[in-house]
């Protein structure tokens, strides 16, 4: 590749982030055109700058990262998804996997692989830490999580209610979703309450540790 791979990074994390941006400017044919730190951010920047790869932490403040990555796609088609997390939640993981991003990468891996992760979704392959790897099943019709046939009462829901799920147990209030999800409050509240009919949990604090149990949040 004759031209600079063109990346975003998207991380709360200061440190993370700076460490990370530093690390892929010094490598040749990279470089850094934006460095967030929320999905809301990053959106914006990648509208600005239409990158080839958009690196994304999956627990960010603001918008779920894969509403953001959803977006980032209608809006920029030819950039690249890659999460980045501490964490390898199977629901984590179906949710990246459900958004069409291109690899998932764990924060324990060495330097030197978020490199070769990055060089290999810009050639459009998909790159998977080995944890991630392992779990994955490739079929006719796409690449899944293995052992899908045990499934969770969270199963049941739509990725809308599953996101609107994330935010209540977030503590958000339905008016901050709404505005984050760009629907209006009556919609929100339709699926709150769809929420709590499918899953037969009927307040906030009992969906939040539903949420934490079924690896939905981080505590």
């Amino acid at each position: 590749m004759n031209d600079a791979i063109r990346i975003v990074l998207a991380d709360d994390h200061t440190l993370v982030r700076q460490s990370l941006a530093r690390l892929l400017n010094d490598t040749s044919n990279m470089t850094v055109v934006g460095e967030v730190a929320t999905a809301d951010e990053a959106i914006d920047t990648c509208i600005r700058t239409n990158p080839d790869i958009v690196v994304l932490d999956i627990d960010m403040p603001g918008i779920a990262a894969f509403d953001a990555a959803r977006t980032i796609h209608a809006r920029c088609p030819s950039a690249k998804i890659l999460f980045l997390s501490a964490f390898t939640h199977d629901r984590y993981i179906e949710a990246a996997l459900s958004c069409d991003a291109m690899g998932y990468l764990c924060k324990t891996e060495p330097p030197e692989k978020v490199v070769k992760a990055i060089r290999t979704v810009a050639l459009g392959q998909t790159y998977f830490s080995p944890e991630v790897q392992e779990r994955l099943v490739v079929e006719a019709d796409g690449v899944h999580l293995s052992g899908q046939e045990v499934k969770s009462r969270a199963s049941s829901l739509t990725n809308r209610e599953l996101e609107v799920l994330r935010y209540i147990a977030k503590g958000l209030s339905k008016k901050e979703i709404a505005k984050i999800m760009h629907l209006s409050v009556k919609t929100v509240e339709n699926h709150a309450a769809s929420v709590m009919n499918r899953l037969d949990i009927h307040d906030r604090v009992a969906l939040t540790r539903f949420a934490i149990r079924e690896g939905l949040i981080e505590p």
